[in-house]
């Protein structure tokens, strides 16, 4: 079985409901988060390097384990009180976690479609500009996942700047609520307008748990194009 068809099977065992109503009203830590604290980092080693393809309980007991010093530190430093912080902390890495395994997927998918070997995914590049980075016939191409949201559930981590080389590319997704999809058509019968544009969308589908990610049409128009000029 291929990285990208574990990936989606991993996917699509995740109760998302549960993680969105256990999550979702929790906003206690919302400030800025020191590097030595960010999820960004265990989540490229566990997710891409490792392909460790544990559920976000799972990864949340291994990032308090190995991040306990540096988050009780921050804790101290801004003076929130233990409960208060430990109850906010899930919520905020959760929002972390659930953007970048969206981002990582798109790695796996564009992985398909460039070869074994084309992608480039890190800490380092995330804070660059790139979420992950595909080298192909001499090309380097940055693709920037761009969300598009009725929520604001996950969010979009901020990029510091852009890396030196290579062409950027935003690959957008959209993520309608879930009524759009348990009833897409208007009292008069017509296909509701957030529907529509999301199932005309080939470069997206939405898996049964409600995880919207991308498919190889997001990345088979660059790479038909750099194989028509190696011709």
């Amino acid at each position: 079985m291929s990285n990208l068809n574990k990936f989606d099977e991993f996917l699509k065992k995740i109760d998302l409901q549960k993680y969105r109503s256990k999550y979702r009203s929790i906003k206690l830590v919302e400030m800025d988060l020191p590097k030595d604290i960010q999820a960004i980092k265990l989540l490229y080693k566990i997710y891409w390097s490792e392909k460790e393809f544990i559920d976000f309980d799972n990864f949340l007991k291994r990032y308090i384990k190995e991040y306990k010093i540096n988050i009780d530190n921050f804790r101290a430093k801004i003076g929130m009180c233990e409960v208060c912080f430990y109850k906010g902390l899930p919520a905020r890495i959760y929002r972390t976690w659930a953007s970048l395994i969206t981002q990582i997927h798109a790695g796996y998918v564009a992985e398909s479609v460039f070869g074994s070997g084309t992608i480039n995914m890190s800490e380092d590049l995330d804070h660059h500009g790139a979420d992950f980075q595909v080298t192909y016939k001499g090309n380097i191409i940055n693709y920037q996942v761009k969300k598009k949201s009725f929520s604001r559930e996950i969010r979009q981590a901020k990029k510091s700047g852009k890396i030196i080389h290579g062409e950027f590319i935003d690959i957008k997704y959209e993520v309608p609520i879930d009524e759009i999809f348990n009833n897409p058509k208007t009292k008069k019968g017509e296909l509701r307008l957030p529907y529509k544009r999301f199932v005309d969308n080939k470069e997206l589908k939405r898996l049964a748990n409600g995880f919207i990610v991308f498919t190889a049409e997001a990345f088979l128009p660059k790479k038909r194009e750099i194989d028509k000029q190696s011709k």
